[in-house]
């Protein structure tokens, strides 16, 4: 018997902690909880770390788009852009 199995026959659940999106992606995530027979996921982590990371990415593409914006709009000030272009 796996000592997974035997775990989970004596009420004890394996954890896992560190769930990223890459787990997910990679299907290494599926592979644990087949691999392991029975496995606890902590939700709220989950929740918890995926919410980070989407706020994450949208602080980046906010700050990028910021940026592209301020770039143009310096360029309009110098003459560089006409305003209908979109260079």
């Amino acid at each position: 018997m796996k000592a997974t199995k035997l775990l989970h026959n004596l009420g004890q659940s394996l954890w896992l902690d560190n769930i990223t999106r890459d787990l997910f992606n990679t299907g290494t995530l599926q592979r644990y909880i087949e691999e392991f027979n029975e496995a606890g996921v902590n939700v709220e982590a989950l929740a918890a770390q995926l919410q980070a990371e989407g706020a994450k990415a949208f602080v980046k593409s906010w700050n990028e788009l910021l940026a592209v914006i301020a770039s143009k709009s310096n360029a309009l000030k110098k003459g560089e852009l006409h305003a209908n272009s979109a260079a």
